[in-house]
Formats: C-alpha cells, sequence, structure tokens
C-alpha cells in the first residue's frame, strides 16, 4: 500500500470517528483542551507523538506537486508543527478554548474531511 493511500485511510477512520463523537456529544473539544491544560506529561506526549507522525509523513512524502496527494504533505506539515508547538508553548493552548465551543460545527467539518480523504484513500 502507497503512504499516501494509507495516510488518507487513516484519516478518514480518525476524523469520521471524531466527527460522529463530537455530533453526538460523546467528545467535547473544549474539555479535551482543559485536560490537555491540567496534564504537561499528556501535552508533551501527544507533541512528541505528533511531531513523530509529521516527520515520518513529511520525510516519505515531501512532495509538493498540484494534484490531490499535496494534502498528505500539508497533512505531515501540519502534524509536525503542531507537534512543536504542543511540546514548545504547552501552556498557550488556552488561548484556543474559543474555537472550541462549538462542538457540532466541529463534527460537520471533520464528518466532511472524513469522507473527503475517506475517497482519496479508499476509490482513488
Amino acid at each position: 500500500m502507497e503512504l499516501t493511500t494509507f495516510v488518507f485511510q487513516a484519516a478518514c477512520i480518525v476524523y469520521l470517528a471524531a466527527g460522529v463523537g463530537a455530533l453526538l456529544g460523546n467528545m467535547k473539544f473544549e474539555s479535551l483542551v482543559k485536560d490537555f491544560e491540567k496534564s504537561p506529561g499528556l501535552t508533551y506526549l501527544a507533541g512528541f507523538i505528533t511531531v513523530i507522525i509529521g516527520l515520518l509523513i513529511v520525510g516519505q512524502h515531501n512532495v509538493w506537486q498540484k494534484d490531490w496527494t499535496v494534502l498528505v504533505t500539508i497533512i505531515g506539515w501540519a502534524a509536525l508543527i503542531k507537534g512543536v508547538f504542543l511540546i514548545a508553548f504547552p501552556n498557550q493552548l488556552s488561548m484556543f478554548n474559543g474555537l472550541y465551543k462549538k462542538n457540532s460545527m466541529w463534527g460537520v467539518l471533520l464528518i466532511i474531511l472524513g469522507v473527503l480523504f475517506g475517497y482519496l484513500g479508499f476509490y482513488m
């Protein structure tokens, strides 16, 4: 299986699960951010794992083409930057609290992205 396909399939499953969880009220993003703020170890671990995932993707798929595969590169760079941010600035998470208050909006957005990634990963 090609890395591009694998990343899209994995992103599809994660985004669909998170979107459904957000829409059903089982996952509250605001609570997640508050839990991260209370646990520096959890924040560091999440940042460390995110950096590793980002580096793996960027290291194997740093392709800037004018087609849908560039999304994998963007996902990799976004993960890498997010991981570095979580490790370097763990106390700055609260500045994003306002973004996470609308669970249903995030749920719909995540489901749309999940469907897009599913199409690209399973049917392209």
